[in-house]
């Protein structure tokens, strides 16, 4: 094998020269998708739908009758129609694509001598790669540098115990020795793309990407976004399948029948294919695909990541909300407040320097954290020891790491083994949780309990509290294989306590009441200790602030934990474990939970949760790959900015769906009429393809643009078991219809009457329907609000689609030539008044109906319970 050593600088990895040369060879770290559709994909799909197949149809049938212009522009309409279908779908596509990249694992590389994260697509061949707990390995590598590295390698072998990996003599240098394997590369460890790092971190160059992996060759997909949401796209396949079984039948009688008593069984074609495409609900799918696609960038613009369709749905159907405390309902940026014993005390308002006890208590601090943080808190330390004492680097200078202890399930607490050069004892130096620093030094019952009053003092404040202790080791160095496998093997004294202040968010009260307004209720989860906890669900604005502890939750059965969830809002001292417990319950008492994490061990509860929330900024991979949402700044106010906007999706959604069925009622109406008074078809194939002009970018476009209704976050959570459209709905949009139906029945009859000539009675049933289309649209923006209040919503979409309606309808009713291919006679002022009058008569008439309509349903709510909508 190539030397991976090769062309790569110690310590500073790639440059972008070398970076993009790279990928210019090799080409992105990524597999072949077979899900991914392209340009031909679509357009095949595209001329496979029954409406395309039914313009084509029209076409064939106007040639047959000598039509030979009526048939090329039915053609042309059918064009203009796959035309904008396929733009749609290829801008969803593209949507779906970008997210796709987002939700790829990501890498923490180290380019140009600094660490920056990347998307695991953009790594390459050479790459230096810093890896950690919960990441997936982005690309096969080979390991230069360890800490008690153990990695799950089952996706690629099926072993399901995780392997541990050292890099060669790792334990004998430091880490900046290690930075780069030896020349040859005998003996080198490799880790592999997608295996999952179960603890520990290290560093290695990667040496195959993409099709060159071991999992390229394997041809294991490494998962995407999905695209469709299962439970909706039942309830459309039904709609669709309600609505095509009618117009089949409808349209074989018309064949028929017009066949039977008319004689011209071309016309009856043509009959039977104009009510066809009127009642074909073929704007469903497309509506279905753009709302998915389209909702799932609109959430992204907040920094949001929606990797499962399904969650939009959800979202408005969430009643409880868990969360973590720390980077979630605080701003994450931790500053050293306070150090303190028994002796001696230092905080950050004095301007006294750190000194004698304080300064041990730093010390002992600093020597637990890494030699490079990432962690805020550790961050925080190395920053204060920067300001108080010198650098953290030349602190670092003369101690060598033998060995490092992460964080445990059963030990709320770090520790590391340093070495002075020179010297063959070390010294161990933990920081952690009171209770796991008070079990390492076994302090006595009377001495933890001084201890907690120091920390209840600060922890009323909002200050976040960890204990910190040492330990001598004899021969520390030459002894390194005896030594014990957890931190409980050494002698550790208590050094005393180190504070940090994490500023809540300046958005999260807002945004809580917010919840609250909305019957959401916002449960926080945190390991920190309870009185810390209640002192940010106080500053929080939570509902309750009674606490319960991890140690608390495991006395109580599952029936009495169930009915504790019922009056608690702040869970402290959580272990990962009882957090899966915590969702358990309250799903047990009917709620839809949403859950946020951020850790390995966070996975199953987000699993469980029926939305999980994982965190982008500090997340893991593994807790990315278990949620159906990503925050990408990691932000509490963002996620209530989701669920709004989750509501507002769905609600324009059923505008879109009523609007559908509101209008394919006259048109199928004005197909089928004509027929049973004995007068000439009104709307051939031609007109109805017009018409799909106005009907598929209304339905998929402008409806999905709408601005959120008023009171989208004042109403109860939507019940999860409703259906799209609830029975009050199907009835308000049939109820459109007929009312527009019956108003141009109404002038269809009556100009039949007065002995109005085909050509202009067509021009002037065709002008009303389409004004009165217009009509719909417009009543449809909003569930609730005035069509003044509605008019004053900003929607370009909106405003663009009426100007060109407008603006085709007078061509094809004002143009010669125009006129002759659509078969309209000449409008004249009292004709046109005619159809306005019939427009502004049906948006009057649906505007009182609503308006009614809905203030009985209003009151019908406010009468009883708050029931889910």
């Amino acid at each position: 094998m190539e030397n991976p050593a090769k062309a790569y600088e110690p310590a500073s990895g790639l440059s972008a020269a070398m970076v993009s040369e790279r990928l210019k060879k090799d080409g992105y770290n990524e597999l072949p998708r077979s899900d991914k559709r392209g340009f031909w994909c679509i357009l095949f799909e595209v001329l496979r739908q029954p409406m395309f197949s039914l313009l084509i149809g029209g076409g064939v049938v106007y040639f047959l009758m000598g039509d030979r212009i009526e048939a090329i522009l039915l053609l042309l309409f059918a064009s203009l129609s796959v035309t904008i279908t396929l733009v749609q779908e290829t801008r969803s596509e593209k949507v779906l694509e970008a997210l796709r990249n987002l939700a790829s694992p990501r890498a923490l590389v180290i380019r140009d001598g600094k660490r920056i994260l990347i998307a695991g697509r953009d790594v390459v061949r050479d790459d230096l790669i810093v890896i950690s707990e919960g990441d997936r390995i982005a690309a096969d590598a080979t390991l230069v540098w360890s800490q008690d590295l153990l990695l799950d390698e089952s996706l690629l072998t099926g072993e399901s115990l995780p392997v541990r990996k050292s890099a060669r003599d790792d334990s004998a240098k430091t880490q900046d020795q290690r930075a780069v394997p030896k020349p040859g590369g005998e003996d080198l460890p490799y880790i592999f793309a997608g295996t999952l790092v179960v603890r520990g971190t290290g560093h290695a160059l990667v040496h195959a990407t993409g099709m060159r992996s071991e999992m390229g060759k394997i041809g294991r997909a490494l998962g995407s976004i999905e695209t469709e949401q299962p439970r909706l796209q039942r309830q459309i396949h039904s709609f669709v399948r309600v609505f095509a079984i009618i117009g089949v039948l409808v349209g074989a009688l018309t064949v028929v029948l017009f066949g039977l008593f008319r004689g011209s069984w071309l016309e009856a074609m043509l009959g039977g294919i104009a009510i066809g495409m009127s009642m074909l609900p073929e704007e469903f799918p497309l509506v279905m695909a753009v709302f998915m696609a389209m909702g799932a960038w609109r959430i992204s613009q907040v920094r949001v990541l929606t990797r499962r369709a399904s969650a939009i749905e959800a979202l408005g159907a969430t009643t409880v909300l868990c969360t973590d405390k720390t980077g979630t309902l605080t701003e994450n940026r931790m500053t050293v407040v306070s150090l303190l014993d028994d002796e001696a005390r230092w905080v950050q308002d004095e301007k006294n320097k750190v000194a004698d006890k304080p300064r041990e208590i730093l010390e002992t601090a600093l020597f637990a954290c890494p030699r490079e943080p990432t962690d805020p808190m550790d961050a925080a330390v190395h920053a204060l020891w920067e300001t108080q004492i010198g650098s953290s680097k030349a602190g670092f200078a003369d101690r060598t790491l033998i060995r490092a202890y992460g964080l445990r399930p059963d030990l709320f607490a770090v520790a590391n083994l340093l070495s002075i050069d020179g010297d063959a004892n070390g010294t161990a130096y933990a920081k952690g949780a009171l209770e796991a620093v008070a079990e390492l030094c076994q302090l006595s019952a009377e001495r933890l309990a001084e201890i907690r009053e120091q920390v209840d003092a600060l922890a009323h404040d909002g200050v976040r509290v960890l204990g910190v202790a040492k330990a001598t080791v004899p021969n520390a160095t030459q002894g390194q294989h005896d030594l014990p496998e957890t931190p409980r093997g050494f002698e550790f004294d208590y050094v005393g306590l180190i504070g940090f202040a994490d500023p809540l968010r300046a958005n999260v009260p807002a945004a809580v009441a917010e919840c609250r307004s909305a019957g959401i209720r916002v449960v926080m989860i945190t390991g920190d200790y309870p009185a810390t906890a209640r002192a940010i669900g106080l500053k929080a604005g939570l509902d309750s602030t009674d606490v319960l502890a991890g140690e608390d939750i495991d006395a109580l059965s599952d029936e009495s934990l169930a009915q504790r969830m019922k009056s608690t809002s702040i869970f402290a001292r959580i272990q990962p474990n009882q957090k899966l417990r915590i969702v358990q319950s309250l799903k047990a008492n009917g709620e839809i939970v949403a859950m946020t994490g951020d850790g390995v061990n966070d996975a199953p509860a987000i699993k469980a949760a029926h939305i999980g929330i994982a965190m982008g900024g500090r997340g893991t991979d593994v807790a990315r790959e278990a949620s159906a949402i990503v925050l990408l700044d990691d932000d509490f106010g963002s996620i209530v900015t989701t669920i709004r906007l989750g509501r507002r999706i769905y609600d324009n959604l059923r505008k879109a769906i009523e609007f559908i069925i509101a209008v394919h009622i006259p048109v199928a109406g004005l197909a089928l009429l004509p027929l049973l008074l004995g007068l000439p078809l009104m709307l051939t194939p031609i007109h109805i393809a017009f018409l799909e002009m106005v009907i598929d970018p209304a339905c998929s476009v402008v409806f999905e643009a709408e601005k959120e209704e008023d009171d989208v976050m004042q109403r109860p959570p939507r019940d999860p078991e409703s259906p799209l459209l609830l029975p009050k709905r199907i009835l308000w949009a049939v109820l459109q219809g007929l009312v527009v139906f019956a108003i141009l029945a109404g002038i269809l009859i009556s100009a039949a009457r007065m002995g109005m000539p085909e050509t202009d009675l067509r021009a002037l049933v065709f002008t009303s329907l389409v004004l009165m289309n217009i009509g719909l649209i417009l009543i449809n923006r909003s569930f609730k609000a005035s069509l003044f209040r509605a008019f004053l919503r900003p929607n370009r979409s909106l405003w663009i689609l009426l100007a060109s309606v407008i603006a085709l309808l007078a061509i094809a009713i004002f143009w010669r030539p125009a006129q002759s291919l659509f078969h309209f006679g000449r409008l004249h002022g009292v004709d046109l008044a005619v159809c306005g009058g019939a427009g502004f008569l049906s948006l009057l008439l649906l505007e009182t109906i609503k308006s009614l309509w809905f203030r009985v349903g209003s009151r019908d709510n406010k009468a009883g319970s708050p029931q889910r909508t």
